[in-house]
């Protein structure tokens, strides 16, 4: 029952309410990248959700574009602006996936969303982190950080999913809560390259 209705009936009143709570801070960020990445504020991509459709998840834009012009390049530190890392540090760049949460595309609590580039590299079982909706934190998130390894990560996705339930989905809340007043890593490694990863 929670699984099929109630966690759809949490998932809209929690982002409704945080995106309420959260708009003034979310003008301001809005207004502040819109000056740092030429009137360009948002990030829009493609990503896997629920058995794994495709939907656009959008993010703060904390990167510059990648071409100066035609013919130069910046490099990943240029690309980095100074509003655009304090929101990364902070997590802030995951506000705006409430809205993905809201359309239905996510979840507030499932396994990170990732590259569709990714989808064929999963083995049968890693696959099965796409048996439920992508979320903005995870029983992945709460176990671990930037130093988690894709083998771990899966297992703890998969492990979610075997293990759905509102008693999990409150302890990762928490859990999520407390990294983020306490400056913890919340960094779903989703960037990181995906060397080291053998799916099959």
């Amino acid at each position: 029952m929670y699984k099929n209705f109630f966690k759809r009936i949490l998932d809209i009143l929690i982002a409704l309410m945080a995106l309420i709570v959260l708009s003034p801070l979310i003008i301001v960020l809005i207004t502040l990248l819109i000056f740092a990445n030429n009137g360009k504020p948002f990030f829009f991509q493609k990503r896997p959700g629920k058995n794994s459709k495709i939907f656009t998840i959008i993010k703060f834009k904390t990167m510059r574009d990648p071409k100066i012009n035609e013919s130069i390049l910046r490099n990943q530190e240029e690309r980095i602006t100074k509003i655009g890392a304090f929101i990364r540090k902070t997590s802030l760049d995951e506000l705006l996936q409430l809205v993905n949460v809201l359309k239905g595309d996510m979840s507030i609590i499932g396994p990170r969303p990732l590259l569709t580039d990714y989808l064929p590299l999963y083995n049968q079982e890693q696959a099965r982190r796409h048996l439920v909706k992508p979320g903005i934190t995870g029983w992945a998130q709460v176990h671990g950080r930037t130093s988690l390894s894709w083998q771990e990560k899966f297992t703890l996705d998969v492990w979610y999913v075997d293990n759905l339930s509102f008693k999990n989905d409150l302890i990762i809340l928490l859990k999520t809560v407390k990294k983020v007043f306490n400056k913890e890593d919340m960094s779903s490694i989703e960037s990181a390259s995906f060397k080291g990863f053998e799916g099959n």
